[in-house]
């Protein structure tokens, strides 16, 4: 199973047999991807799933009173779960509390091995800034390099900031320029050169370098990683 659905735990049938072999099928993809260090989507789609059962789990109350679960498109965004009020019998909610219990150790420990790998990602990889940087930080470019080092792709990244559960949080959109080789007439400072005479829209724009010192898959797990590097050293210069 490559994904479960938001509503996984009320949709269809609400059995604790069912449940517990969609969970395990999906929880299986998770683990054979994480071997092959491929971190997204799935990390995001844990803490996800994680967070709600939380939520659902800290609001017995609530759970007894609403059946089904539905998720509005802002709740979706915040993370917070919404209900509709029917009135269900006391087994339907009981077999939801069973499967909550279960279900919650289980993600627990495939977001704990998540987290291990994207610590291990993220020690492997050093973020600087190429040439002197800008005081105008929330937009400019991304360099992204992985061994054997020839090859390096360039984004142009825009940061915004946005509220979530009363805290502002910095999110960030980036768009392929272009990909090029490195080279002793080809350093980073003249590929940031070229990008000031070519994009002239951006005078003088921040660039930031992550290296990594080991080889990874790009989309599934660098490319993510970098990304909050990059937040995480605007975030600083803010």
């Amino acid at each position: 199973m490559d994904q479960l659905k938001d509503n996984w735990l009320t949709e269809g049938l609400i059995d604790f047999e069912y449940k517990k072999y969609q969970l395990l099928a999906y929880l299986k993809r998770v683990k054979d991807s994480f071997k092959k260090v491929e971190l997204y989507p799935f990390l995001s789609d844990l803490v996800f799933h994680y967070r709600n059962l939380i939520t659902l789990r800290d609001t017995q109350s609530i759970i007894r009173e609403s059946f089904p679960k539905e998720l509005s498109p802002e709740s979706l965004k915040n993370l917070e779960v919404t209900y509709k009020r029917i009135i269900e019998d006391d087994l339907i909610m009981q077999e939801i509390e069973t499967i909550i219990e279960y279900a919650l150790p289980q993600f627990k420990s495939s977001l704990d091995e998540g987290s291990f790998i994207y610590e291990y990602v993220e020690s492997k990889c050093e973020i600087s800034p190429v040439g002197l940087t800008s005081l105008y930080t929330n937009e400019g470019y991304l360099f992204i390099t992985q061994p054997p080092e020839k090859e390096t792709r360039v984004y142009r990244y825009q940061t915004t900031l946005f509220e979530q559960s009363s805290e502002t949080m910095r999110g960030i959109h980036t768009e392929h320029v272009l990909t090029t080789e490195r080279s002793i007439s080809n350093t980073y400072e003249h590929m940031k050169l070229r990008l000031i005479k070519q994009y002239t829209s951006l005078p003088n724009p921040s660039v930031y370098l992550v290296l990594s010192k080991i080889t990874f898959p790009f989309d599934q797990t660098l490319m993510p990683v970098a990304k909050r590097l990059l937040v995480k050293q605007i975030s600083k210069a803010a």
